[in-house]
């Protein structure tokens, strides 16, 4: 076996030495958020109709999907791992819901069924990753076709549209009062879910540790493929429950529902602070990234700037938060190496 180190990408841990508020305000999750208030505050005042109550509702019900599926998205990309097939699982759910309601299945059986056929796709992915061994990347490249070629077999090119109106209406809801939809209520409830287990458990102190090595965690006593599987598990119910929300929402279940959403999400994530290697990530930097892109996308569409415009800006940023991350690490790299002490020269000649 050669000597030579293999090499690997560079983990930065948090520096627990520094003050508080450092360590809260002085981070990528802040600055995204700062980023967020300030892209609020340019497009209230410049574009026109971009603070109408009307556009915040529209806006929150846009990015309602990719809230929810970024939450366990977050926790999969922090132990190193990826999930390509999510947006698969949401047409697939879509067509489920589409398919049993309209062979006489009540809305809420059909959900439940929806829900467990997603939480059995997520369940195939941990298998042929933590089982057979497989990367996450390749499977669930594999699965994204899969499904949807499940979700495009079961239809073809029809769509269900005949849902009972209630369902539509109330995934199009509104808290009483306010111009936010009513599915931010069970984005707050998952959202403090996932809070809580991945900042205060000890599932999510793992979670931590096998992005930054898996061999260390084990060690540790953390069962790397069992985290891994649920997380997977977990990532595949809550894109079908997103796939239930966005067929009612639209009132159509199609086999190409949601096609190219999982990359939506991915840049969330890594535009909210979660490092692509793995081991570092907080779920209210995600929040504010979903949110930036979602914010600026609207305010550019009713500036009348094209999709093509927007996508480009939307890559940008993606590629500007992978580069700056990279920076980060050189930059901590840099002030880690040991200042060179001087050789001061006294001409006392040696003996």
């Amino acid at each position: 076996m050669s000597n030579t180190a293999i090499a690997t990408p560079t983990r930065v841990y948090r520096d627990y030495g520094q003050p508080l508020w450092r360590r809260l305000l002085v981070n990528r999750e802040s600055a995204i958020i700062a980023l967020l208030v300030i892209v609020i505050v340019v497009a209230s005042l410049s574009v026109r109709n971009f603070d109408n109550p009307i556009t915040i509702t529209y806006l929150l019900l846009d990015v309602a999907p990719i809230l929810l599926i970024a939450l366990p998205m977050t926790l999969i990309i922090i132990t190193g791992e990826i999930d390509l097939s999510v947006a698969s699982v949401v047409g697939l759910s879509s067509v489920l819901l589409g398919t049993l309601h309209q062979a006489g299945l009540p809305i809420p059986a059909a959900a439940v069924i929806a829900i467990i056929a997603g939480a059995l796709g997520g369940a195939l992915n941990g298998f042929l990753v933590t089982v057979v061994g497989l990367p996450s990347l390749a499977v669930t490249i594999g699965t994204l076709a899969l499904y949807r070629g499940l979700a495009v077999g079961l239809l073809g090119t029809t769509a269900v549209t005949d849902f009972n109106e209630f369902w539509t209406t109330l995934a199009k809801s509104k808290i009483p009062g306010t111009p936010i939809p009513s599915i931010t209520i069970p984005f707050l409830i998952l959202l403090a879910i996932f809070a809580i287990v991945l900042h205060f458990t000890p599932f999510g102190r793992g979670v931590f540790a096998i992005g930054l090595s898996s061999e260390a965690a084990t060690f540790s006593g953390v069962n790397v493929n069992r985290t891994k599987f649920i997380l997977f598990v977990v990532a595949g119910a809550v894109s079908a429950f997103a796939g239930i929300y966005y067929t009612l929402r639209f009132g159509s279940a199609r086999g190409d529902n949601a096609t190219g959403l999982e990359l939506q999400v991915i840049a969330a994530v890594l535009l909210g602070g979660v490092s692509i290697f793995g081991g570092r990530g907080a779920l209210h930097g995600v929040v504010a990234g979903v949110l930036l892109i979602g914010v600026l996308g609207s305010a550019l569409r009713l500036a009348n700037v094209t999709s093509d415009v927007i996508n480009i800006i939307t890559g940008v940023l993606l590629v500007l938060s992978v580069v700056s991350t990279s920076f980060l690490v050189w930059l901590h790299k840099q002030r880690s190496k040991p200042r060179r002490t001087p050789r001061v020269d006294t001409g006392t000649p040696l003996a």
